[in-house]
């Protein structure tokens, strides 16, 4: 549990999954839309694939990449929802 919220605390991991929960993203529309690399991208979702927090789907060769499960989207609102009491 201490990995998943280290790895979440970082604001580029955080960033990217905060972007997966509007749907599934491939790389480069990813980095488009957080303007950073797409070399930094794939970095930071190798890591958050490890811990199982978003997973990816592969179309001809792409990859596009959501959130694993409903658990992940649920974890990052009830965390907001205490930051903002």
């Amino acid at each position: 549990l201490a990995l998943v919220f280290k790895v979440l605390g970082d604001p580029t991991r955080l960033r990217i999954v905060t972007a997966l929960q509007c749907g599934e993203m491939c790389v480069c529309d990813l980095a488009a839309y957080l303007n950073l690399t797409e070399s930094g991208v794939s970095h930071q979702l190798r890591r958050l694939r490890e811990l199982t927090l978003v997973k990816n789907r592969r179309q001809g060769q792409i990859l596009f990449y959501s959130l694993d499960d409903n658990h992940v989207a649920d974890l990052l609102k009830t965390a907001l929802e205490h930051v903002m009491e």
